[in-house]
């Protein structure tokens, strides 16, 4: 799963020959009418002799759980891949028929280790600012003098276009102005209430719209941490883009770095979901929180893996400094603490 132009259809067809597959999509219309109500003789029909059955967009096409769980069942020497671009959809319609039977692999956008294998340590560290302006899409990396067009037609074509037929809406004026006011809060606090104040729009109805973003993947909630403390925020969420180039194709801002107000929640923005793409290649399982108090005792980023805790804060000046409140430190002993800034960031992701 992932969103739109991650790379996922790409991926299959690297991993798996044409001659070995039978290749459907459910954005084509007679593709859903077939596998919505098949049985499974017609589905041997249509599988033939192929080892492999590979089904894009499978959450657009109704039943399709049951339709692979019958393939499945009944014909166990083919191996069905099936992707989507809807965390909640695909799952639903897939978890219950296949629980216990299926594996679940999630792809982002290219992440810090691939560019950095790609071409070199070097070369990737002095990209740092053009990925904060216009992220690691791989059609953006592979088109250098066209960046902007191809995130234009990315928020325009999938962004919204998910979204709105995720959550059957239409695109409205409060939809625009609730992602926008998303994008410029990256990095703060989210209210509920202030953002459907802002938007014309009742908290409830907020709420359902970011998760729409979350299940397309464009955005991501960071919880707060809280256990031991009277006057730490228990209940606060941060939201964070997966790209910071569909951000700022957004809010159409591609400033450079050295002429933004905002560089500083941009840097903060990629490093936390470069860090995610990290842990999931590590096979590092862990929980992710940020803290703050009532008293604006705050920290970044914060990871508990097997009881241990992590705590990082992101500084885009290397020259600024940063230390563990001694709240914190007093509450949570033994907690690992590191400044992660454009100097040693790679050493955070590798």
């Amino acid at each position: 799963m992932g969103a739109r132009q991650v790379g996922k259809t790409t991926l299959l067809h690297q991993l798996i020959s044409d001659s070995d597959a039978i290749w459907l999509t459910g954005d084509d219309a007679p593709t859903r009418t077939l596998l919505s109500d098949i049985g499974i003789e017609r589905l041997k029909a249509l599988i033939g002799n192929r080892k492999v059955i590979i089904i894009d967009e499978a959450q657009r096409i109704k039943n399709i759980g049951l339709t692979i769980k019958l393939i499945v069942d009944n014909i166990p020497t083919v191996k069905v891949l099936a992707t989507g671009s809807s965390s909640f959809e695909l799952a639903n319609v897939i978890n219950e028929p296949l629980t216990g039977r299926k594996w679940q692999y999630t792809l982002f956008p290219l992440s810090f280790a691939e560019l950095t294998a790609h071409s070199n340590l070097l070369s990737e560290r002095a990209m740092l600012e053009h990925r904060l302006v216009y992220g690691s899409y791989p059609e953006v990396v592979t088109s250098p003098a066209d960046e902007k067009k191809v995130l234009e037609q990315l928020a325009e074509s999938y962004v919204y276009k998910d979204v709105l037929d995720l959550g059957q809406l239409r695109k409205n004026d409060e939809l625009i102005t609730l992602v926008k006011a998303l994008a410029y809060q990256i990095g703060n606090e989210v209210v509920y209430s202030e953002l459907a104040q802002l938007c014309r729009l009742d908290s409830k109805t907020v709420e359902k719209y970011i998760s729409i973003l979350e299940q397309a993947y464009i955005v991501f909630r960071l919880g707060s941490f809280s256990r031991n403390l009277r006057n730490e925020l228990r209940h606060s969420r941060k939201i964070y883009f997966y790209d910071t180039g569909i951000r700022n194709a957004l809010i159409n801002n591609y400033a450079p770095v050295e002429m933004r107000s905002d560089a500083g929640q941009l840097f903060e923005n990629y490093m936390i979901v470069e860090r995610m793409k990290y842990c999931q290649r590590s096979n590092r399982l862990c929980n992710r929180y940020f803290w703050r108090t009532t008293s604006q005792s705050e920290i970044d980023y914060i990871e508990e893996s097997d009881g241990i805790l992590s705590a990082f804060e992101f500084k885009w000046n290397p020259r600024r400094k940063a230390s563990l409140p001694q709240s914190f430190s007093n509450a949570y002993p033994g907690t690992d603490f590191a400044v992660v800034n454009p100097d040693n960031y790679d050493q955070f992701l590798l």
